[in-house]
């Protein structure tokens, strides 16, 4: 009797440490595989409506190792861009991001509303525009032709497609100053342009 008594203690024993590990260990391993800007992006203030469906990206290293962490998500809007970008904007200021007016913002033309953002170590790309009316290829399979009908394209394109991107503003080359050009800086050009003949008028020899 005695024997089972210690071997139940054992046993309750162990069941208990495991259940008490388990249980911070697992929190502890959501939080890390979690990035916490993305919990900062789901606290910001926007109606349901302008976050219908949400799909996130990650890339890099939280710490910078070799590449810093870019966070992407994609956002479907069930409202015109317009609308779509006043709400969010105003969710940022309210969340402590500032507009930030930089070059290079966006890196090229871009259709829609496309400003930059920045609240302090990170920085932060926010795109609205119209959805896209010709879903992309599924499996290799060719894309599906828009209809004809105006009505049923206008079904389909409704609403709008918002796109953030989060970086670290060490990792931001926007951040850093822009090389200068100046002429001083860079010497004398070693491969001079030549306006005139090089070998001039030909000079007639004695005869």
């Amino acid at each position: 009797m005695r024997e089972r008594r210690r071997l139940r203690m054992a046993v309750l024993a162990l069941v208990s440490l495991v259940l008490l590990g388990a249980v911070p260990l697992y929190f502890g391993f959501r939080t890390l595989s979690r990035d916490p800007v993305f919990d900062t992006l789901d606290e910001l203030a926007v109606p349901g409506w302008a976050a219908t469906k949400t799909v996130d990206d990650v890339s890099g290293s939280r710490w910078c190792l070799l590449e810093c962490r870019l966070r992407e998500r994609t956002v479907t809007s069930e409202r015109p861009p317009e609308e779509t970008v006043k709400v969010y904007e105003d969710a940022l200021r309210q969340d402590g991001w500032r507009p930030w007016k930089v070059a290079r913002c966006p890196e090229q033309q871009e259709k829609g509303s496309y400003t930059c953002w920045r609240r302090d170590e990170l920085t932060l790309d926010l795109w609205v525009r119209p959805p896209a009316c010709v879903p992309p290829p599924v499996d290799g399979e060719p894309a599906i032709v828009p209809s004809p009908d105006p009505s049923a394209a206008a079904g389909t394109c409704a609403g709008s497609l918002v796109s953030v991107k989060v970086r670290n503003a060490i990792d931001d080359e926007r951040t850093r100053p822009l090389p200068s050009t100046d002429p001083s800086l860079t010497g004398e050009d070693p491969f001079p342009t030549l306006t005139a003949d090089p070998l001039g008028e030909l000079t007639p020899s004695p005869s």
